[in-house]
């Protein structure tokens, strides 16, 4: 006796919609983005704000702030922890 597949049946696919979607494939290929178009001063500029973009943001901040800031990420870590 045969076991049961657990999985329906797929009716075979039309040939003429098989054919239609290669032939649309190759037609127009999806466009692979290359790394190297960018605009490199674009670049730099973008790296140059968030290099300093952290000890800025923690400068402007009180000690009240950062000090609130601090408690709540504890309380998030804290709470994703779950007793063994």
């Amino acid at each position: 006796m045969q076991k049961r597949s657990s999985r329906h049946k797929q009716a075979p696919e039309d040939p003429n919609e098989v054919a239609f979607r290669v032939v649309q494939q190759a037609i127009s290929p999806e466009p692979e983005e290359n790394p190297d178009d960018r605009n490199p001063h674009a670049v730099a500029l973008g790296r140059l704000g968030g290099l300093k973009g952290g000890k800025a943001r923690a400068q402007k901040l009180t000690k009240k702030r950062r000090s609130e800031i601090a408690r709540k990420a504890a309380r998030a870590r804290w709470a994703k922890t779950t007793p063994i």
